[in-house]
């Protein structure tokens, strides 16, 4: 893997709890608190919310893939508050704040390209709710993965209540997050938490690889609006909602220039060369 740093809008000394690389087409946010262990903090959340705004808005970005510096991928919200930490300020007398983890889940979850997460190390609290609304979670073979919010007087954050049993089953998702699991990579991979385990030293190579895979060859703006079909149907209420939302999107796309290159490259035996941007060509389905 070759990488570079790469300007991303945010300025240096403000954020040093996240860097963004790049490698080719895939942008490669790194958190970056090691010596915390990538501990999650308001900035981070902050931070990690604007790159997304930046990697959507540029079309020469195809994939996201989200990694941590050092041995941990991130250890969960940093308590250097201490009993305090979790008192989340009020704007208005009865309003109710909604939390960063949550912020940044569904920041990641309305993304526009695919997003990879992989986990070199341990991941806790919203160190592993942050990673669900990733299409696809590689991790090392010492991750591990801690829902320990009960034992902390707390509740799963970050929207978890609605991904995680999509992904792992109701049953098993209860038994994590009431039993306060710390659950081994082993298990996290047979429940279907995680895609795929490589060695340490190879998870963010095969992430970027995964990424390059599902955009190598397709069209940008399909697979923006296929990543927001299965994302956002997996809650329908019914097919009927479904069969709605793809009826507009296969309205939308068939009148545009892709579809034309998709079906005659096909018919000529060549590579499809797609022209539709994801910043301006992108229609609402939705």
């Amino acid at each position: 893997m070759t990488s570079e740093s790469t300007e991303t809008g945010l300025d240096a000394a403000e954020s040093a709890s996240v860097i963004v690389e790049r490698d080719g087409e895939i942008a490669i946010i790194r958190l970056n608190r090691p010596d915390r262990l990538n501990a999650f903090t308001h900035q981070m959340g902050e931070e990690i919310q604007a790159v997304f705004d930046e990697t959507d808005a540029d079309d020469s970005i195809r994939a996201i893939v989200i990694t941590g510096t050092g041995r941990a991928f991130c250890a969960g919200a940093d308590l250097g508050g201490g009993a305090t930490t979790f008192e989340l300020d009020q704007q208005e007398p009865g309003e109710v704040p909604r939390d960063m983890g949550g912020q940044v889940t569904l920041r990641i979850f309305a993304s526009l390209k695919p997003v990879v997460m992989a986990i070199n190390g341990a991941a806790a609290g919203v160190g592993v709710t942050m990673t669900l609304p990733a299409d696809v979670r590689i991790a090392s073979e010492d991750a591990k993965f801690g829902f320990v919010f009960a034992q902390r007087g707390l509740v799963p954050e970050a929207a978890s209540s609605w991904f995680l049993p999509k992904l792992v089953g109701l049953p098993t998702a209860l038994q994590w997050a009431m039993g306060a699991k710390m659950v081994p990579v082993a298990e996290a991979h047979e429940r279907g938490l995680i895609q795929q385990v490589v060695p340490k030293d190879e998870v963010l190579s095969t992430a970027i690889e995964v990424a390059r895979d599902l955009t190598s060859t397709t069209a940008p703006v399909s697979v923006a609006l296929t990543r927001q079909l299965l994302w956002r149907m997996a809650g329908a209420p019914s097919p009927w909602v479904a069969h709605e939302a793809d009826s507009k999107a296969i309205f939308y796309r068939g009148t545009m220039a892709d579809v034309a290159e998709g079906v005659t490259s096909f018919l000529e035996k060549r590579p499809a060369t797609f022209t539709d941007r994801v910043s301006t060509d992108l229609p609402d389905i939705f």
